[in-house]
């Protein structure tokens, strides 16, 4: 028999916090490709009138992002990750992670969860769907990943950015609605003045180098093996390693005669985009979403053992529309990028031409349509918006 939740008992729990208002459950921990997003459209909420919960994982990524939620109330849940061969494991942090939501929506009984992706979504979901919340879903990658393909059956529909990914759904609605990113991210940046507060020569241009919010080792790796051909461009480089590589990555700087600040994590990306020409990525959904929202032309590394190859199809996604040069893994040594690099910092109109189709994969209102959406679902009592 199919697992369903139409004859679990729903229970008569506490009021909604703040004398009544609107409560969205916001379940966006484990990755910054979670988080922020969930953070973006939390703050349209709180514009709404309505009180909105985080709950995270806890990763360190997410305890130091979440400094930054003003006005949302955060709760932390126990891991639940499924890796090849931790099935007990799995079973456990879910059930775990259930229980603690479910004390947590006793004591403020969420109207809406809206799962950002990720199983550290799934106990939350089933949670208040049991309490008869609505439930929304995002998926932020061109592959909807496997926890909100088995959510999609408890949602009431699903938002998603890649349009390419819509058929994928089956058993909600699913919305081609953009990708939420945080209120910083449509702000105009100056680069001088964002080059100076981070370290960096205002006059130099700069190449970012980034991984997602945890690094990315290889790229770290080919990077430092770069550097004595990087020294060829008239450019400053400002690395983000995750906390792992940071020393290794740092002394590797400090013997080379390019020009860089080197930190482990910067949660004011917003600025590190902003002082940037051309960035080094991986291809997760949420960074991608904020150098489109930037116009930050990139060379796209995807990482090729996240699920369903989902990288790469996102990756592949915006080379073909022009926004982005994209090399595989496999074929990035450390000669090969660094060429890319040169070229692209070098090639001021190969560069607007990217700025111009980054601008095909924005929307500035995606976070305030999905709010809207919620809001919406909430004061009807409809199944679907």
């Amino acid at each position: 028999m199919a697992w369903t939740l139409q004859n679990w008992p729903m229970s008569d729990f506490s009021l909604n916090v703040n004398g009544g208002a609107r409560h969205v459950a916001i379940a966006c921990g484990g990755t910054g490709g979670h988080l922020f997003p969930g953070m973006a459209v939390g703050e349209q909420l709180l514009l709404r009138d309505c009180n909105v919960t985080l709950l995270i994982s806890p990763k360190e990524v997410d305890q130091q992002a979440v400094k930054s939620a003003s006005g949302m109330g955060v709760e932390t849940l126990p891991a639940v990750a499924l890796t090849k061969g931790g099935y007990l494991g799995f079973f456990v942090g879910f059930w775990k992670s259930w229980r603690r939501a479910r004390g947590l929506f006793k004591k403020a009984r969420p109207d809406a969860v809206l799962a950002m992706g990720g199983f550290t979504s799934a106990p939350p979901v089933l949670a208040g769907k049991m309490m008869g919340a609505k439930v929304f879903l995002h998926d932020s990658n061109s592959v909807p990943g496997r926890a909100n393909r088995w959510l999609a059956r408890f949602a009431d529909q699903a938002f998603i950015y890649f349009p390419q990914a819509a058929n994928r759904w089956h058993g909600c609605k699913a919305e081609a609605i953009g990708m939420p990113v945080r209120s910083c991210f449509l702000e105009p940046v100056d680069p001088e003045a964002a080059r100076m507060s981070l370290g960096l020569d205002p006059k130099i241009p700069v190449v970012l180098v980034m991984g997602g919010s945890q690094g990315a080792a290889k790229i770290n790796e080919m990077i430092i093996a770069a550097l004595p051909l990087l020294t060829k461009g008239k450019f400053q480089i400002l690395h983000l390693t995750g906390a792992t590589d940071f020393e290794k990555t740092r002394a590797a700087y400090a013997t080379s005669p390019v020009k860089a600040v080197v930190k482990p994590f910067l949660s004011e990306m917003n600025l590190a985009m902003g002082a940037a020409d051309v960035a080094v990525s991986r291809a997760g959904a949420s960074s991608s979403a904020e150098l489109a929202a930037m116009r930050l032309p990139s060379i796209l590394i995807p990482y090729p053992a996240a699920a369903d190859n989902h990288q790469f199809e996102n990756a592949k996604a915006f080379f073909e529309s022009g926004a982005a040069w994209m090399i595989e893994q496999r074929e990035a040594t450390p000669k090969r990028l660094a060429e890319m690099i040169l070229d692209l910092a070098q090639n001021q109109e190969a560069r607007s031409a990217m700025r111009d189709s980054l601008g095909k994969w924005h929307d500035p209102k995606a976070a305030e349509l999905i709010a809207d959406r919620i809001c919406k679902a909430m004061e009807t009592g409809a199944s679907h918006v």
